[in-house]
């Protein structure tokens, strides 16, 4: 390489580093105020949300939208300050969005399920849950999909596309319970009796609530029994308690009052001597 290529080539060097220099140094302090303007943005979101009472799954999402949306326009602000032509990328990124939007159909309904469940809200977390045919506590809402632990302690995932166009019922949603209970009686009972006992029992049982009232009645005229129909409301956390208690309470009073619980008997019969 000669002299005068060198020179020329320092020449050019010199002339690039000219031009380019303003236009990268605003780049940087425009990428530079962005990411913080970015996450300032954010976080001022999250807060105002929070204050608001808006649920938390809620506002996770939309506090991640409004991140990754800046963000994209903050990565083609600074490339177009570089000089360097936006549209040609644009049209790029609108393809790759058309392409993997086809792919993940299935995956985008489910995003779409969980934007319902969180706007519309039929459970929350920690609500006891049926739907799709499993039971559960709802431990976690997510974007695609639900998680919930069964009594059993196992953890189920449900789709929210499946669970956003399903039946779902909420146990739990109204803050109390109705436990409906059969309490069956030997024919021979003094039905008095037994109803005066059932209202002692539903009455020592702390838990019951007073109001709505425990409806105490008989329920069928059965072939070996009569039975009592026994519908206590308590607290959603109370519910099982109650339930126990009741029957265990059944068992000692009705033993005390000499009220008979009707169960199979087996006879022996003796074979007669040939």
């Amino acid at each position: 390489m000669t002299t005068i290529e060198i020179q020329l080539y320092l020449e050019t060097v010199k002339q690039l580093v000219l031009e380019y220099s303003p236009k990268f140094v605003v780049a940087i302090l425009i990428l530079l105020v962005g990411l913080w303007g970015t996450s300032f943005v954010t976080k001022t979101a999250k807060r105002i949300m929070t204050k608001r009472n808006i649920e938390l799954t809620l506002s996770n999402f939309i506090g991640n939208v409004i991140f990754w949306t800046l963000r994209i326009v903050l990565f083609v602000t600074v490339i177009s300050k570089l000089g360097i032509e936006t549209s040609s990328f644009v049209a790029i990124l609108g393809a790759a969005g058309l392409a993997i939007g086809l792919s993940l159909q299935g995956s985008l309904s489910n995003f779409a399920g969980g934007i319902l469940i969180i706007l519309f809200k039929p459970f929350r977390l920690g609500d006891f849950i049926e739907a799709q045919g499993v039971l559960g506590t709802v431990k976690d809402i997510k974007i695609f999909s639900t998680i919930i632990t069964s009594p059993d302690n196992k953890q189920i995932v449900i789709p929210n596309a499946a669970l956003s166009n399903g039946v779902i019922t909420n146990y739990t949603a109204n803050g109390i319970r109705r436990i409906d209970l059969i309490i069956s009686v030997g024919y021979d009972s003094d039905l008095r009796l037994v109803k005066n006992t059932l209202h002692h029992i539903v009455l020592s049982i702390p838990e019951i609530l007073n109001e709505p009232e425990t409806a105490i009645f008989v329920n069928e005229l059965a072939t070996s029994s009569i039975d009592f129909a026994v519908r206590p409301y308590t607290k959603n956390e109370h519910m099982f308690v109650v339930k126990s208690a009741i029957l265990e309470k059944c068992k000692v009073e009705f033993d005390k009052a000499g009220i008979e619980i009707p169960y199979p008997h087996q006879v022996e019969i003796s074979k007669p001597f040939k």
